[in-house]
């Protein structure tokens, strides 16, 4: 099954023109803004890795008015979405980026869970092996150290990855851009997704410890020196 929008039945169509909607004109994660905006200046470079239906790149614009948010997405179908957020809100700096993040570049397959009814379950697209009933599409990969070199970064304030598990390979792929530029980098990191990608969550810490980065719970300030379960990770990088 390909989950290319043109693809789309009646009732799924329907689904995404509700999807659509909701993210044009709602707004999540407010409640990160008091600590993520610290580490965003007005004039910042964000990358947001798996931008979904935008929510992010919309809070990202919104905190950084003179910056510029790169946004990544892969799948067709939310990536409709996000430049219909985009154009809807005149993000007129942000950037769509039609692709995923790895640690080589190349292609991969992105399997989309289906609701019983034909819509997808966008949400939770992922590399990892195909499952039964899964929509597939086969997606171009990058590398975010090729990436800045694409774009001509000359600064990167801020990565933000939720992408199913491959987070690592992500990580493994900007080792220069995070060595040059030390961005904040907010991961959801879930070791059973880690798995997808042969990877464990354990290994953000061994990469961006000893670049001097400490990891703490992203919804709290709580410090996080190991990876302790399930959950959304911010590592802080130390300013010399």
């Amino acid at each position: 099954m390909n989950a290319a929008v043109d693809g789309l039945s009646f009732r799924a169509r329907a689904t995404q023109l509700a999807h659509t909607w909701k993210a044009v004109t709602q707004q999540h994660h407010r409640e990160l803004i008091p600590r993520l905006k610290p580490l965003i200046p007005d004039d910042g470079v964000i990358v947001d890795v798996g931008a979904h239906a935008g929510q992010f790149t919309k809070l990202f614009a919104g905190m950084a008015p003179r910056g510029r948010v790169v946004a990544l997405e892969p799948s067709a179908y939310a990536r409709s979405i996000l430049a219909q957020v985009v154009a809807v809100h005149g993000l007129k700096r942000a950037t769509i980026v039609a692709a995923g993040l790895s640690d080589a570049p190349g292609e991969l397959t992105l399997s989309t869970p289906v609701k019983g009814h034909g819509g997808l379950r966008f949400g939770l697209a992922h590399f990892g092996a195909p499952q039964a009933g899964e929509a597939t599409q086969t997606t171009p990969i990058k590398t975010l150290d090729a990436l800045v070199d694409e774009l001509g970064l000359t600064r990167l304030d801020f990565i933000k990855a939720d992408i199913e598990g491959w987070e690592i390979r992500m990580l493994r792929g900007a080792r220069h851009a995070i060595q040059r530029f030390k961005p904040a980098i907010a991961l959801e990191l879930d070791d059973p997704l880690c798995a997808r990608a042969d990877t464990r969550a354990q290994e953000a810490w061994d990469m961006l410890a000893p670049l001097g980065y400490r990891g703490e719970s992203l919804h709290g300030a709580a410090s996080a020196p190991a990876y302790a379960g399930p959950s959304d990770y911010l590592f802080i990088p130390r300013r010399d």
